[in-house]
């Protein structure tokens, strides 16, 4: 599209719902009355929209009227133009709405098991008009999607706390087990020390994922690097491959029944990694993700097994903004 067909369809798009409204009745008096304006003002603007397109847009037919080719090309464009953008102020609406609006959530993939729905649940008992799209992903994933704004509130671990663009509030803390065959040396063990990995073959995420941080981190503080067997996507994935027998892990307590192949010993000194929630700093943040927000912090809902209420204090949250007058 050049330079003149910008401007045209700026100078036309005022016009799109009386266009769409004559292309429906055929008639100026019933596409006026349906839109609430005079009818001698739509017969004015119809005429304008001609002498800016350089062509009839319209032709008596009896005691109404007709469109022309043109006409019909520009009405049958505004109908659908104006479609979406209904259903983009429908959406909008919603957005902001907080008794029915929609909340994009990212989490880790592990907290789809038990959190993440713990914390949903408790919501929709007195919100049940609000929806949710959800995103699971990497924490890098997950805090890029945030940072767009492609989506509302992410739960992730560790909790981004050195990005001036983002806001983070404790939510739950979780323990970080060594998980390891049952026949290996360190099995029968009651507690591990971090340092007695440094020969052991670890199986862990990949880069990019919160619990891959911490190992690294762990095994630095512990003056060794790790020695990486396996890499995946998923807890579970890392599960099985200790009990295939393939290397050791550093996980998150199950709280499932035990794992067939595998053994949860705890680390010296107990371990727990911080699970939290994280928002673009500034007031971005609609009503409806709001809401859910203050309600995943105040911590009022069973976590489920395997977390408990976050050690650290943290600062109150941001009130929400005056109402405009």
């Amino acid at each position: 599209m050049d330079e003149s067909d910008d401007k045209l369809a700026a100078r036309l798009a005022p016009a799109l719902a009386l266009l769409a409204a004559v292309g429906e009745t055929g008639h100026v008096t019933r596409a006026a009355e349906l839109l609430g304006i005079p009818q001698p003002t739509a017969s004015r603007r119809l005429a304008a929209l001609s002498d800016l397109v350089g062509t009839p847009l319209v032709l008596p037919s009896g005691r109404g009227i007709r469109l022309t080719r043109a006409g019909r090309t520009l009405a049958a464009a505004s109908t659908r133009a104006l479609a979406t953008v209904t259903a983009a102020a429908r959406e909008v609406r919603e957005e902001i709405d907080p008794g029915s609006g929609r909340i994009v959530l990212g989490f880790l993939h592990l907290l789809g098991r038990t959190l993440v729905p713990s914390l949903i649940g408790g919501f929709r008992e007195r919100n049940p008009g609000i929806r949710f799209s959800l995103a699971q992903g990497s924490r890098q994933d997950m805090l890029r999607a945030l940072r767009e704004g492609d989506i509302d509130l992410v739960f992730v671990a560790p909790m981004p706390l050195d990005d001036p663009d983002l806001i983070s509030r404790p939510l739950a803390d979780q323990e970080l087990v060594l998980s390891v065959p049952p026949a290996h040396r360190l099995a029968s063990r009651s507690r591990v020390r971090v340092g007695e990995l440094e020969r052991e073959e670890l199986v862990t995420l990949e880069h990019g994922y919160g619990l891959r941080q911490i190992t690294d981190d762990l095994c630095a503080a512990a003056g060794f690097e790790p020695r990486i067997a396996f890499e995946g996507q998923e807890t579970e994935t890392v599960r099985g491959l200790v009990a295939a027998g393939l290397g050791v892990a550093i996980l998150p307590r199950s709280d499932q029944p035990p794992v067939v192949g595998v053994t949860e010993v705890p680390l010296s000194p107990a371990l727990f990694r911080t699970i939290g929630v994280s928002w673009p700093a500034g007031d971005r943040l609609t009503p409806a993700a709001r809401s859910f927000r203050d309600h995943a912090c105040a911590n009022l809902t069973p976590l489920g097994p395997g977390f408990r209420p976050p050690t650290p204090s943290a600062p109150p949250l941001p009130e929400a903004p005056p109402s405009a007058p």
